[in-house]
């Protein structure tokens, strides 16, 4: 007999404080459990306010704001299969997993791929993109923000944007865990198509997220010729539900007013004041595991700060620290992509003073009941004099 989910949730909720999903606002929880029609005149209000929340969150004011009915990585591959035709050269600037599905995504187009492979545990520099711009001469050029498999930042994202526009390249950006976490001008920095995920800095549901076109980008959608291969992601055919209140597909509707709520609560509080946020409670946070005495992976040139990854001490391995310190202490936090790594988010709902104790309290405990010895007074010490100081007076690595 198959069991109600009230008999196998946990009485005690995890609290979510892995790479992804995170927690979630009342308010967006609540947006999450009602139905309307599609196609209906109040959809249609909710879609004009998503795309006008989403442009100020994207920092563009291009039209061409379009929501996805799947994953961040369904996101990735719109931007892909709507600007990459086979044979078009691409360089896929590489260090990590996800950037490495960017890669993944062109090469099944079709497309004549050049890797720009960067050691895991640092960002790309832009010397090496502007050799490897010379050498191969693309149409595009795909590159993360924050890599979220081994928490590298590349910092000079940019330059490296504004680089690759000076040699008649589109610029493709997976933001998915660093969109409203950290500054990213999409028009300033002139980029072409920039991806998210609903349930990383955004605070919403999995399954629901956002793309932002340019208007160069666009233009180069608009003239193809050719059919898109995938029929859901052709971002032309998207207009139609996104853009003139006609049917694609049957959109995930609460998927789409968890998304409006958890857009607007991002405005409410404004960019300036969550870069803030976020930059200064993961600050406390790498302060306080490194008061342990354990190790970041990341060198500080190179961290992100809304995934913050720690070294598993030799001993130990990242899928015993994981599941103790959910089966004990309640807490999520995420294992990472062959490397000996934990990681602990710093994105949306997870940058509150009280998440961030029960995680440091659960870590420290985790390490000594696995046997690693750990200076836990002092690094909650730590967290609470760290969460204590202005961003401007210490902004973490990663910030901006």
């Amino acid at each position: 007999m198959v069991r109600p989910l009230s008999e196998i949730l946990p009485d005690d909720p995890l609290l979510m404080m892995g790479a992804g999903p995170v927690p979630i606002p009342d308010a967006v929880a609540r947006a999450n459990s009602v139905v309307i029609n599609h196609l209906g005149t109040t959809m249609s209000t909710i879609i004009t306010q998503v795309k006008e929340m989403a442009r100020y969150v994207f920092q563009t004011r291009s039209n061409w704001v379009l929501g996805v009915a799947g994953p961040g990585s369904a996101a990735m591959e719109m931007a892909i299969s709507n600007l990459v035709r086979p044979q078009s050269k691409v360089l896929c600037v590489v260090n990590g997993f996800f950037s490495a599905r960017m890669a993944e995504m062109s090469r099944r187009l079709n497309a004549d791929v050049a890797i720009l492979e960067i050691d895991g545990h640092r960002a790309a520099t832009l010397d090496e993109v502007e050799a490897a711009l010379l050498a191969h001469r693309p149409e595009c050029l795909t590159i993360v923000q924050g890599e979220t498999s081994n928490t590298v930042f590349n910092r000079e994202l940019p330059a490296i944007a504004r680089l690759a526009k000076r040699h008649g390249c589109l610029v493709i950006v997976d933001a998915v865990c660093t969109l409203s976490t950290m500054p990213l001008d999409m028009d300033t920095w002139q980029i072409d198509a920039v991806i998210t995920g609903g349930q990383k800095g955004l605070s919403s549901i999995p399954g629901v997220s956002l793309i932002a076109f340019s208007d160069e980008a666009w233009e180069r959608i608009a003239q193809r010729t050719d059919s898109n291969s995938h029929w859901c992601l052709d971002a032309r055919l998207a207009t139609n539900f996104w853009h003139k209140g006609s049917y694609h597909y049957t959109a995930p509707v609460s998927g789409v007013l968890a998304l409006h709520e958890a857009l607007r609560l991002v405005c409410a509080e404004t960019l300036p004041a969550r870069f803030e946020r976020h930059a200064r409670c993961s600050l406390a946070l790498q302060q306080s595991i490194e008061a342990m005495g354990l190790q970041l992976f990341a060198p500080t040139a190179s961290r992100l700060n809304s995934v913050v990854g720690i070294e598993v001490p030799r001993a130990l391995d990242n899928g015993q620290v994981c599941a103790h310190i959910s089966e004990r202490y309640h807490v999520e936090i995420s294992g990472s992509f062959g490397l000996p790594v934990v990681r602990i988010g710093q994105m949306g709902e997870q940058c509150r003073s009280h998440n961030l104790f029960r995680t440091v309290h659960a870590l420290g405990s985790t390490m000594r009941d696995l046997g690693v010895k750990v200076d836990l007074p002092t690094s909650m010490a730590a967290l609470e004099k760290g969460l204590q100081i202005p961003a401007h007076r210490g902004i973490a690595p990663g910030a901006i």
